[in-house]
């Protein structure tokens, strides 16, 4: 998970959760906003096409929707920058994959 110096990021709650469920927090370069504008582009990937693409009557609605919407997101979503193909295309270690 790459993230800014922002104070969430800094909790003992946030540290602490990334480690029950075993991400791997990293921050971004003080002073470096070209990395920034990644996460805050993601971010505005996430709110255009999952978030707020739709009305949810819930928050458990919208959390449920998630994982569907990231499979979509990454196996069949064209990506421009990789010629119209979706990310999952660029995985080398997928299970049965031989390179």
């Amino acid at each position: 998970m790459l993230s800014d110096y922002g104070s969430c990021y800094r909790s003992y709650g946030w540290r602490d959760a990334c480690t029950e469920l075993e991400i791997a927090h990293k921050r971004t370069r003080p002073y470096r906003p070209q990395t920034n504008g990644k996460i805050e582009r993601s971010h505005r990937t996430l709110a255009d096409g999952w978030a707020y693409a739709r009305l949810y009557p819930s928050t458990a609605k919208r959390d449920a929707a998630l994982p569907g919407w990231l499979h979509f997101y990454n196996h069949h979503r064209a990506h421009s920058a990789l010629g119209g193909k979706p990310p999952v295309t660029r995985l080398t270690n997928l299970p049965g994959h031989r390179n």
